[in-house]
């Protein structure tokens, strides 16, 4: 119940400053969403603070990485053999 309560604070404070357009909500819950997981990780004491931000900006690298092949391949286009 208190993480949900949480949440609706969240979503109630957003729309309070006029966050009206839907990416704008998207990117703020995706926020959310990623500070409670942290919060989550940190509680269960899996990693130090270090290491888990080490690790976060590995994975958040790789995830650009990805991103840019997937835009390189959408781009490319194929020969025809003749």
């Amino acid at each position: 119940m208190k993480n949900s309560k949480f949440v609706f604070d969240k979503f109630a404070k957003l729309f309070e400053q006029g966050l009206v357009s839907s990416r704008d909500l998207a990117n703020e819950l995706m926020t959310i969403l990623k500070s409670k997981r942290d919060e989550i990780v940190f509680k269960m004491k899996l990693t130090s603070k270090d290491e888990f931000d080490v690790l976060s900006k590995r994975v958040e690298n790789l995830e650009n990485k990805i991103k840019k092949l997937e835009i390189k391949k959408k781009n490319t286009k194929r020969v025809k053999k003749s």
